[in-house]
């Protein structure tokens, strides 16, 4: 079982820690500050360590020269870097993934590389958290936007709307509408509950449907689930942080953006550095201010702020002053579950967005993506399938033969940048990307072990 060191208890942290800890892994976790690494300590299997990450002592105590993988997730980038730098030449630990906010530091690729600070991967939570919602404006029908294959396939969440198609008609349908567009329903969720799809499951009203298909066929695809939904045009931001900064940038140019930062300073600075985003300094839970700036009028509201509450209560107001969507950042993943889907049409946790980039790196074989699914309750991950028919348990086999765990789908193939949907006689080649889909996290390992290459293949 690997050992897997991980510094820094905040949120990416903590989050990193509860998700394998639950799938088995041996996790310590170091941090300078007792109070984090407390409650992690009281509720999982783990070993916690106070101390600074940077300090070869603490790095030892914590049990460093056995680590499989080093986690350096503290809110420094500095620190980070060290810590995978000492790691590589004093201990030898074999990969190292380092948190990177500072997007000058990203500039200069070469300080990572061996003879820099030895950093194999770098994570960047805010991007990843911004490159999702720019996913979620592109596509605004969807509760989630997951891509595959470098954006070939991707997996849409949609809640089913009275009025569309599909209401009150079963699966077997879908495809009469789509007129030969192939896609895979993978999961239906009905007041929290999952249903497995088959073709005589008819659909209702609130339904969140999971379907996977190529990318160029989302739009049709949604079209059958949900009534007319206007373009997005104006997009109202609150919060010029990190996220909200970065969001406005990427997309100011494709539509019509105002940015509220509550921070006199930062929304000067904001202006500045934006060219074609309007940025009001003010309360983002200001009613007059949102209603002289017209929030009846806007497409998406998108609450990005660090506070919780804040978030909170700015969606609720703005989505009762008339914005038509709703978008919150919310870091509590209990909120999260407790306010998605009523007045807040996206709850978001950045957690739960960040953790598939770490995870990817964290599980065994050759896996690309991993995601997860409503907030963390299943899982789609993309494994790269590797062998000979004598090495290997799913080459040359057809799907039918494959004997995944129960809750488990091979839900589609990429190959030769051609998206298939498996069928029971898809059969799988070397180098397929295999994208699956498991409703219990308990049969990652398993998924896993199937997908592994026999040592003969070496």
């Amino acid at each position: 079982m690997p050992n897997i060191l991980i510094l820094g208890a905040g949120r990416v942290g903590s989050s990193v820690a509860e998700q394998l800890v639950h799938e088995h892994y041996n996790v310590t976790v170091v941090d300078n500050d007792a109070e984090l690494l407390k409650p992690l300590a009281d509720r999982l299997d783990l070993r916690t360590l106070t101390g600074l990450a940077n300090s070869p002592k603490t790095l030892i105590a914590a049990g460093i020269a056995d680590t499989d993988l080093l986690l350096a997730v503290t809110p420094y980038d500095e620190v980070n870097m060290v810590a995978c730098k000492m790691a590589h030449d004093l201990f030898n630990v074999p990969v190292r993934l380092a948190r990177i906010r500072d997007q000058d530091i990203l500039e200069y690729p070469t300080l990572f590389k061996e003879g820099g600070f030895a950093v194999n991967h770098i994570i960047t939570p805010a991007q990843i958290v911004t490159d999702y919602l720019v996913s979620l404006i592109e596509t605004p029908e969807a509760l989630q936007v997951l891509e595959f294959a470098d954006g070939l396939a991707k997996m849409i969440a949609v809640r089913v709307e009275a009025g569309a198609h599909m209401d009150g008609k079963d699966l077997q349908t879908l495809a009469t509408y789509l007129d030969g567009i192939d896609c895979r329903v993978v999961s239906i969720y009905r007041k929290n509950k999952r249903i497995r799809p088959d073709g005589k499951v008819e659909l209702q009203v609130g339904d969140e449907v999971f379907f996977l298909a190529a990318s160029s066929d989302v739009r049709r695809i949604i079209t059958e689930l949900r009534a007319s939904e206007k373009p997005v045009k104006r997009i109202t931001i609150c919060g010029g942080g990190n996220v909200g900064y970065r969001l406005a940038k990427q997309i100011e140019k494709q539509y019509q953006i105002k940015l509220i930062e509550k921070n006199r300073a930062r929304a000067h600075w904001l202006a500045e550095h934006l060219v074609d985003t309007l940025v009001l300094h003010g309360e983002s839970t200001d009613e007059d201010l949102l209603e002289n700036e017209q929030i009846d009028r806007c497409d998406l509201f998108l609450a990005l702020t660090s506070d919780d509450e804040d978030n909170i209560m700015a969606s609720l107001l703005a989505k009762q002053m008339g914005a038509r969507r709703v978008v919150a950042i919310i870091n509590r993943s209990r909120y999260v579950d407790l306010l998605q889907g009523g007045k807040i049409d996206v709850a978001l946790s950045p957690a739960q967005v960040t953790i598939g980039a770490l995870l990817a790196h964290v599980r065994q074989g050759d896996i690309v993506a991993v995601h997860s699914l409503r907030r963390g309750e299943a899982e789609a991950i993309e494994l790269i399938a590797h062998g000979t028919k004598s090495t290997s348990k799913v080459i040359g086999r057809r799907v039918e033969e494959i004997k995944l765990p129960q809750g488990a789908d091979l839900a589609a193939v990429v190959r030769n940048k051609q998206v298939i949907m498996a069928h029971h006689d898809t059969v799988i080649q070397d180098d397929d990307h295999v994208i699956v889909f498991i409703d219990n996290k308990r049969h990652i390992r398993e998924v896993e072990q199937l997908f592994a290459v026999s040592v003969g293949f070496f």
